[in-house]
């Protein structure tokens, strides 16, 4: 039942969970391909662990090169099942567009190119579904390659992101972060004018800013079938995120199976209804904000994969290898079910959860949870010397990112 292999792409923490699901299922490792750049050092989170085979490739954002380095792979394990996943949105893209030529060789599950670029594409996400059963922020749109006046009717603060992520994420220019949120309209002038230096060309999305701490963010996993059809989906309270410039967004605490706010069911629903409707394939992750003055939770994006985060639902009883194997190479069917099993996940350590967590009544929670937490770096069957080592460094980093970098969400 267990007999395939792992093939995932990538070298980020994504990867590295990746690697433990199928270690924790199957007792093998991993093999795994990730870009090396000259006068780069590879990821950390993938470095100096037991776990996983890795290999690392030139130009390996490159398609073609992308193409020939799975073709060699399938014939080094031909006769083999081989189960292919990615952990970001390129190679995602890159899978999804050349399924023709990789079908038959690897088993895999993601939605076309097509529908892929209206999740990715954060204009295009916006104005393709801002009529379905989801609710969104209120939204606006600049084109960073245009003349046109910076103008909006939205009132301040604002948030503004790269509609273009898969662009943004290739780029290095002064003042970069993943999310900005802005007081004035001297700030955005100012923020627009970072993009434009450093080559960005695309569309700038500009929205309202829906009030709350961290603890108004949540995250939701969604698995829908080979046949499209939504069979897991998990709901969890955010407390931190991430305070690094280019790391806002990202969940660094998280409870699944609990929120201080009304409406989980209902929201679960929503999800559901929408990604059947769209004919949605494989993993998902939807970000979002409860906006307490409309009672709603609004969908701030959906990722095309499963999340930096999405590792929590291992524990709750859901391998994420483990629910694509048995869909995808073992054909077992699997009913709806509603991931409620409540589970901390952490991140950052207990100093930093007692020191930024703002909203006491969660902070509270988490402590009660601390001794059943995970972490999805820190795996006891791949403990080395130099693994270990490595953890204490990114705990250590964690500290002087929050003492360095203050987000303010009021």
């Amino acid at each position: 039942m267990k007999e395939f292999r792992a093939l995932i792409i990538g070298t980020d923490i994504n990867a590295y969970y990746l690697a433990r699901c199928y270690h924790e299922y199957t007792g093998k490792k991993a093999d795994m391909l990730g870009i090396i750049k000259e006068g780069v050092k590879p990821y950390a989170y993938t470095r100096y662990t037991k776990i996983l085979n890795m290999e690392y490739v030139e130009n390996f954002w490159e398609e073609e090169v992308f193409l020939k380095t799975l073709d060699e792979y399938y014939e080094k394990h031909k006769g083999e099942k081989i189960l292919l996943v990615s952990s970001n949105e390129t190679y995602g893209e890159f899978i999804a567009k050349n399924k023709e030529r990789l079908e038959g060789k690897f088993y895999f599950n993601y939605p076309s190119v097509e529908l892929q670029r209206t999740l990715v594409m954060k204009d295009l996400f916006y104005k393709t579904y801002q009529d379905s059963c989801i609710d969104l922020p209120k939204t606006r749109y600049f084109d960073c390659a245009s003349e046109e006046q910076i103008d909006t009717d939205l009132q301040f603060p604002i948030i503004v992101k790269p509609a273009n992520v898969i662009k943004f994420k290739h780029m290095n220019f002064y003042g970069k972060k993943k999310i900005y949120r802005l007081n004035s309209i001297e700030e955005l002038t100012e923020v627009i004018g970072y993009f434009r230096d450093g080559g960005y060309d695309d569309i700038l999305i500009i929205q309202e800013y829906i009030p709350g701490d961290d603890s108004h963010l949540f995250d939701a996993v969604v698995y829908c079938d080979k046949n499209a059809k939504v069979k897991l989906v998990s709901f969890a309270q955010i407390g931190l995120q991430e305070h690094g410039q280019s790391m806002i967004g990202n969940a660094a605490v998280l409870i699944n199976g609990y929120s201080q706010y009304e409406g989980v069911d209902e929201m679960i629903e929503k999800i559901k209804q929408f990604m059947e409707t769209i004919h949605y394939q494989g993993f998902a992750e939807f970000d979002m904000k409860y906006d307490a003055r409309e009672k709603k939770y609004k969908v701030m994006e959906i990722n095309a994969r499963q999340g930096r985060c999405s590792y929590y639902i291992t524990p709750c009883g859901f391998n994420l290898i483990e629910v694509l194997a048995k869909d995808l190479i073992f054909g077992k069917k699997m009913e709806f079910k509603k991931v409620d099993k409540e589970q901390l996940l952490t991140f950052v350590p207990k100093s930093v959860v007692k020191k930024y967590i703002v909203n006491e009544t969660y902070k509270q929670k988490v402590l009660e949870l601390w001794k059943t937490r995970v972490s999805p770096l820190v795996y006891k069957k791949d403990n080395g010397l130099m693994r270990k080592l490595v953890l204490m460094k990114i705990a250590n980093n964690y500290r002087k990112a929050y003492k360095r970098n203050v987000w303010t969400w009021n």
